[in-house]
C-alpha cells in the first residue's frame, strides 16, 4: 500500500476507534487522526510480528481494516488513561480551600 492509503485508513481507523472506545473523549480531532495513523502501523506490525498473520494485504482486506481500528483504538485507550490523570482538577475534601 502506499502513503496516501495508510494515510486515508489511518484517519478513517482513528475515527471508528473514537466511536468504539468508551468514555469522555477528552482530545480533538487532529490528535485522533493522528492516533489513528499511528494504531493503523502499529496494528498492521503487532499482526504481522506477533500473530504470523499478513495483516496488510491490501487496502480493500477485511483484515487490514481490523489490524487498523483495533491499533487505533489500543492507542486511543492508552491516550486517555494517560491524559486522564493529569486534568489539573482538584477534588476530594481540600478542592475548594485555598
Amino acid at each position: 500500500m502506499g502513503i496516501i492509503a495508510w494515510i486515508i485508513l489511518g484517519l478513517v481507523a482513528g475515527l471508528v476507534a473514537r466511536m468504539l472506545v468508551p468514555g469522555k473523549d477528552q482530545q480533538g480531532l487532529i490528535i485522533t487522526l493522528m492516533l489513528g495513523i499511528a494504531g493503523a502501523l502499529l496494528g498492521g506490525f503487532v499482526a504481522t510480528q506477533v500473530f504470523h498473520v499478513a495483516g496488510i494485504q491490501g487496502f480493500f482486506n477485511l483484515s487490514t481494516w481490523i489490524c487498523a481500528i483495533v491499533g487505533a483504538a489500543v492507542l486511543l485507550l492508552a491516550y486517555n488513561l494517560i491524559t486522564g490523570r493529569r486534568t489539573g482538577r482538584r477534588t476530594g475534601r481540600w478542592a475548594g480551600r485555598r
